[in-house]
């Protein structure tokens, strides 16, 4: 006659085993699923950087760009109109060079805070010197008198205003991505 005992020591015998089984089942299941997350989590993290670099490398590549625009040699030819004052062309070149800021402002998110401060640099001394070299000028003059010295200024000077924040520009990018 078998006793509760026996009774117990045989469903022990048959649910050790199957827990121990069930357990080990868990474990592997467990596994897996922490390599596949790990494995998913990895490849949005890859994503993510493809995708941010292909942003931070545009964003180099715009503002280089817009120091080309601002620089005096490129600026003045493009916007000069030989019908406006001194007054009237300097309000354009300035309003010019804003907005090319403005537009590309969105950029320095992406740029180190250094090589931002230089770009800020530039069109700050662009600014400036615009205002300086409108302000010895008679304002009715034609247009061309404010281009003409401030080419003069510049040949004199040797100024470069955006020769320098093109250059860590480059050099930024040329760390991240050479």
């Amino acid at each position: 006659m078998t006793t509760s005992a026996d009774v117990a020591l045989d469903i022990v015998k048959l649910t050790l085993p199957a827990g121990l089984v069930l357990y080990g089942m868990f474990l592997t299941a467990k596994s897996f699923l922490a390599k596949d997350y790990d494995k998913k989590i990895l490849e949005l993290k890859l994503k993510h950087f493809d995708t941010t670099i292909q942003l931070r490398l545009q964003a180099y590549e715009r503002m280089a760009l817009f120091l080309e625009r601002i620089t005096p040699s490129q600026l003045l030819p493009r916007v000069n109109d030989n019908e406006m004052s001194v007054a009237e062309f300097h309000a354009f070149l300035l309003n010019e060079v804003k907005q090319e800021y403005i537009y590309n402002l969105s950029q320095q998110i992406y740029i180190s805070d250094a090589t931002w401060q230089k770009i800020k640099s530039s069109v700050e001394n662009l600014t400036s010197a615009i205002n300086d070299v409108a302000a010895e000028l008679d304002q009715n003059a034609p247009s061309i008198e404010l281009a003409r010295k401030f080419v003069e200024v510049i040949i004199t000077s040797g100024t470069d205003f955006t020769g320098e924040a093109l250059l860590a520009l480059k050099q930024e990018a040329q760390t991240m991505f050479g």
